[in-house]
């Protein structure tokens, strides 16, 4: 904390899934990229503004954004054990659902149920006044809201 400044750059893991080896690995990434919090008093926004990494400080007019402590404190309340924050893009059975990759990608439906083998799920999907069940790997679906 050089010059009493606290910072905060919140991660989290985003789960992926290799089409071509099957296997699923998590990537590290920041939630708000190329930002970070920062809490200090403002007669060092100067110093802070030419720090060496720091493009500039957000600002509405020639005044820093402040970002209400409510804010800081709902995120520092989602961050787990290993201190990243819990994004919680589960699906839930009623919840609507877009299939990311493959060959069903673009495609709308409804989360159904998760199944056992190998974190595949059952969503029903809406096509052109057709709808139909798909069972597809978890991984592949996203929630829309």
């Amino acid at each position: 904390m050089a010059w009493g400044i606290e910072t905060f750059s919140p991660k989290f893991k985003e789960r992926h899934f290799n089409a071509y080896t099957e296997e699923s690995t998590c990537l590290i990434k920041h939630l708000f990229p190329r930002y970070i919090f920062a809490r200090f008093d403002l007669s060092l926004l100067y110093k802070v503004s030419y720090t060496r990494g720091i493009h500039a400080v957000v600002s509405f007019g020639d005044q820093p954004a402040i970002v209400e402590e409510t804010i800081i404190a709902l995120i520092h309340s989602r961050i787990d054990g290993e201190g990243f924050v819990r994004i919680d893009d589960e699906p839930r059975p009623g919840d609507a659902v877009i299939v990311r990759e493959g060959p069903l990608k673009g495609l709308t439906g409804v989360f159904s149920r998760e199944m056992k083998e190998d974190e595949r799920v059952m969503i029903l999907l809406n096509a052109v006044s057709y709808q139909a069940r798909a069972v597809i790997h978890k991984s592949l679906v996203k929630r829309m809201f």
